[in-house]
């Protein structure tokens, strides 16, 4: 397969900074570049990571409608280059990133005490097109820096959603639910959930749903890339 190739093909020669095409060294953005990938704003909700007022302080949308997820941990926000190489990875070109990746959204956790990390899941049938899981890949990187359980199965999706693109918040929330099956018990644990890109938060709001009906205290979501323009309700 192509990723597979990809990913020893980087262990053989020095890498090409994605951004900029110079010479890297072992990481995927050299340090010229690194600062051109945004960040999040200090000041933004802990529970959604979308830009506030204060530091610290919920949003509207989540004092008015709480998500069932906690917290969110957000590395990037999601515009270029960041989004290209989001796609990158979706498309199987991108491998040589995940390392570099991996380490980036490892960070976000300092300080976080959590029992066990899960990926979002794909539906079997995209599972089986695309040959893997991006947010699956970058979850067992993390969970090896961080030393965390990684449970790769323990949530099944049952239903293939349509894309989202196009859809309001309050469209993609109908998408989502009852998509998720939740086959283990994680009564009284803290849950990171990982994913590539938060938009909406439906799906990772769904997800938390699922894991607290099988006993969950906490969920805490750890994405790479925050869109900050959200769908319109």
């Amino acid at each position: 397969m192509a990723y597979v190739l990809d990913a020893a093909i980087s262990t053989a020669w020095p890498r090409e900074c994605f951004v900029c095409g110079e010479a890297a060294g072992a990481f995927a953005v050299c340090h010229a570049c690194e600062p051109i990938l945004l960040r999040l704003p200090a000041a933004v909700c802990p529970r959604c990571a979308l830009p506030a007022p204060v530091e610290g302080m919920l949003c509207g949308a989540c004092q008015r409608r709480p998500p069932c997820f906690d917290a969110t941990r957000a590395v990037f926000v999601y515009t270029h280059p960041v989004r290209e190489m989001v796609l990158a990875l979706k498309h199987g070109q991108g491998f040589v990133l995940l390392d570099w990746l991996g380490q980036a959204m490892s960070g976000a956790l300092n300080g976080l005490k959590a029992d066990c990390i899960i990926p979002t899941p794909l539906h079997p049938r995209r599972l089986a097109e695309r040959g893997f899981n991006q947010s699956g890949e970058l979850a067992r990187r993390v969970a090896k820096t961080c030393g965390l359980p990684l449970w790769r199965e323990a949530v099944v999706r049952d239903v293939d959603t349509p894309k989202f693109a196009g859809m309001r918040g309050k469209q993609r929330r109908r998408a989502v639910r009852g998509i998720f099956r939740c086959v283990e018990d994680f009564s009284g644990q803290h849950v990171v959930l990982l994913d590539d890109v938060m938009t909406s938060g439906a799906t990772l709001d769904e997800l938390a749903r699922t894991l607290k009906q099988r006993g969950a205290v906490r969920v805490t979501n750890l994405v790479l890339a925050r869109t900050l323009r959200v769908p319109r309700k």
